[in-house]
């Protein structure tokens, strides 16, 4: 039986193998995250409307849209949500082990722009130090800007 299915399996080729492996394996929603940070080592952080009332500051997250990075979700998300241009830096946390997504978190430095909060989801946004991060903080978010990985 192994024989078989290796034999059609290399007589599908290319484009037809792809769609077997994909209809076979998970789909995953990938939840991306800005560390973004501004030349005085400030944190940009979002109080977002969508968010649970007693956890709705973080770090500006979205999802990637097919075709595109992660790094140019960064980017896109942070523009949507406040004007703001952003460079991506370093990759540092990504999680698996959920149902149907991951969750990475770039590094990222605010290059340009001006703050225009998309007011839709925005409600407000705020830099802010280490030391006077907000009540109401996403745990993750919180343990990103420490530069503690998050559980």
């Amino acid at each position: 039986m192994k024989r078989l299915i290796a034999k059609v399996w290399r007589g599908l080729r290319g484009s037809w193998q792809w769609r077997v492996m994909w209809l076979a394996h998970a789909k995953f929603m990938i939840g991306v995250t800005g560390i973004v940070r501004d030349d005085q080592g400030r944190y940009l952080l979002l109080k977002n409307r969508m968010w649970p009332e007693n956890r709705d500051w973080g770090l500006p997250t979205g999802y990637a849209v097919k075709g595109e990075t992660w790094e140019q979700t960064v980017v896109r998300e942070v523009r949507e949500e406040t004007g703001l241009d952003v460079e991506p830096g370093r990759l540092v946390h990504l999680k698996t082990g959920y149902k149907l997504r991951a969750e990475v978190a770039y590094e990222a430095r605010l290059v340009g722009g001006r703050m225009k909060l998309d007011p839709f989801e925005i409600l407000e946004a705020r830099w802010c130090t280490p030391e006077d991060l907000p009540e109401g903080l996403q745990p993750a978010h919180r343990a990103l800007v420490l530069g503690m990985i998050p559980d």
